[in-house]
């Protein structure tokens, strides 16, 4: 029983101790290429975000770890089958819902661990904010954590070899030998600006990539995700650290 992970602890854990900062892990469902499972998303968030708050905790901090949303927004794909979707509109229900709760309740940090590309509760924490002003609102997300080409040669954006490395570490008897992989070839837009990043508009993700890949992971191996999921842990635990620390009324210098 990890006392930092909601869904195995008890009542008993915070009848007298109130948590600093609540975390969410928030996924997706979609297909990962040939090789990864559908919920490679929810199984990196799971892992990450317990690894994140054990290491917080060691270093002071008191956060809890709520379940993770295993469903993110997928409207890209609507004709990849069981991509499952949700919109971002219903993602704000349920962040309104659940802070309703933690800001009754007096937790006023809380942190999305975002695991999905698809998912941007930057606007979601833009309104929330209006509706909670004594709340500190923040989500993370992992893969944009600078670093990652220490560790590999093709950061790929999908199912390429990042993710793959990470869960050849984490969940080895979850991932395909190799050669049942696609390469992960992705198309790109005819429009300039839509591939410097300064436009922007939803790929079709059936017409971008063959195999749902976008990434090459034929250079993945477990020990690059080891030492990459190292990498992050410590990143994101001192980020929570610093979370649980901060005074809100005073966090700027």
């Amino acid at each position: 029983m990890r006392s930092y992970i909601l869904e195995e602890t008890t009542w008993g854990k915070f009848k007298d101790q109130r948590p600093e900062v609540a975390i969410l892990p928030w996924g997706a469902t979609e297909a990962h290429n040939y090789h990864l499972p559908y919920g490679t998303d929810n199984f990196i968030a799971s892992k990450l975000a317990a690894e994140c708050a054990k290491l917080a905790n060691e270093k002071g901090a008191n956060v809890v770890v709520l379940p993770n949303i295993p469903f993110g927004v997928n409207t890209g794909q609507p004709d990849i089958l069981l991509d499952m979707n949700l919109n971002p509109s219903t993602q704000y229900l349920i962040l309104n819902d659940l802070l309703t709760v933690l800001n009754r309740q007096m937790i006023r940090k809380f942190v999305i661990l975002n695991t999905h590309g698809g998912n941007d509760f930057k606007q979601h924490i833009r309104e929330l904010n209006l509706l909670f002003p004594d709340m500190l609102l923040t989500q993370c997300n992992w893969f944009k954590i600078p670093g990652a080409e220490q560790f590999f040669d093709d950061l790929g954006e999908h199912a390429g070899e990042v993710e793959t490395s990470l869960m050849m570490h984490l969940y080895p008897e979850l991932v395909l030998p190799l050669e049942n992989a696609g390469n992960g070839f992705a198309r790109k837009f005819r429009i300039t600006a839509l591939n410097q990043g300064w436009a922007w508009a939803e790929r079709y993700w059936s017409k971008v990539t063959q195999d749902t890949g976008i990434g090459n992971p034929a250079r993945a191996t477990a020990e690059k995700g080891e030492r990459f999921f190292h990498f992050l842990t410590e990143k994101i635990a001192d980020f929570l650290v610093q979370v649980a620390k901060a005074d809100l009324g005073d966090l700027y210098e």
